[in-house]
């Protein structure tokens, strides 16, 4: 998959491109049903397929005191783009000027002038430009202008298929709705995968070595979206590919400390013994085994912990 970052070069291709638009935070279900569409209208027409994002998500620069905590980060999300098989990736640089900028003017700065649109698909609920005025119903009079085609598709659930209620909907919102209520295998399930978040892996207070069950704890950016405090089993990549198995806390310790200001991730890779520090790693939350608690003594806590750990080994299929 090319990706080409706007501003800069963006080469046309002659016949035009097919070409979806959106934040794609997470590329789950939803998207990748409109990605498929828009693949097979595309390559039904001869056109290569263009998934327009942003470096940022939107919100961030509109309303950053009400912006959603993102389920990946670009280079995660490119990643996911590229699984889908489009072509190319266009990301655009979003900041005050992109902001105020009129859906009529992104049009025709980004859609006709630079990548030669001849189809478009989005969701039927896709809003875009300054106050979100533009709608499906302003591309397709665009689109009568300009020459494309506009297809808007109506949001899916977790089948595939047209969903018949809001609440069924697959969308970014309500995974994060299901992620931070616990409800990670619904969240899971709406992604298509693991929920993943990737951090480097920092120096703690090294309590965990002494309990028995050493940990990597592995600072995420606080605009990513952790799940809820808890308990997990799941997946850890080490920065050579090599993926292992692990338990993982994810909370604020309340068996040592009375108040904590944020979160951690704690990771104890299964059957690992080496140095991790400093090392970027991708942790994905496979099963949530059980909520966070305080325990009246570090001897209960260590026998709970090895019941967790037997769990995790359980739900990873890892003997």
């Amino acid at each position: 998959m090319d990706v080409v970052r706007l501003p800069g070069p963006c080469p046309t291709s002659p016949d035009g491109c097919a070409v979806t638009i959106g934040a794609y935070d997470g590329v789950h279900l939803g998207h990748r049903a409109v990605i498929a569409t828009v693949r097979e209208r595309g390559a039904a027409r001869g056109l290569p397929t263009t998934v327009v994002t942003f470096d940022r998500h939107p919100a961030m620069v509109v309303r950053p005191e009400t912006a959603p905590r993102l389920l990946t980060d670009l280079e995660q999300k490119l990643e996911l783009l590229e699984d889908t098989g489009v072509e190319r990736a266009v990301v655009i640089h979003f900041d005050e000027q992109r902001a105020s900028e009129e859906a009529a003017d992104f049009v025709d700065e980004v859609l006709v002038g630079q990548l030669g649109t001849r189809l478009v698909v989005v969701g039927d609920d896709f809003h875009f430009g300054r106050g979100r005025r533009g709608n499906v119903a302003l591309l397709r009079q665009l689109g009568e202008r300009e020459g494309f085609e506009v297809a808007g598709l109506d949001l899916v659930g977790a089948d595939g298929l047209p969903a018949e209620a809001d609440r069924d909907r697959v969308s970014s919102t309500a995974i994060r709705h299901l992620l931070t209520a616990g409800s990670l295998d619904q969240a899971n399930a709406w992604l298509g995968r693991p929920h993943e978040v990737r951090g480097v892996v920092k120096p703690g207070d090294k309590r965990g070595r002494t309990l028995g069950f050493p940990t990597a704890n592995v600072a995420v950016p606080g605009d990513i979206l952790l799940p809820a405090d808890g308990i997990y089993a799941g997946w850890y990549e080490r920065p050579d590919g090599t993926v292992h198995p692990t338990a993982m806390s994810l909370g604020r310790r309340p068996t040592f400390y009375q108040e904590a200001h944020a979160s951690l991730l704690e990771c104890h890779l299964l059957d690992f013994d080496g140095d991790l520090y400093e090392e970027p790693a991708h942790v994905r939350f496979v099963a949530r085994l059980r909520g966070e608690r305080r325990f009246e003594s570090v001897e209960a806590l260590v026998e709970q912990m090895d019941l967790d750990v037997r769990e995790a080994r359980k739900r990873l299929d890892h003997p």
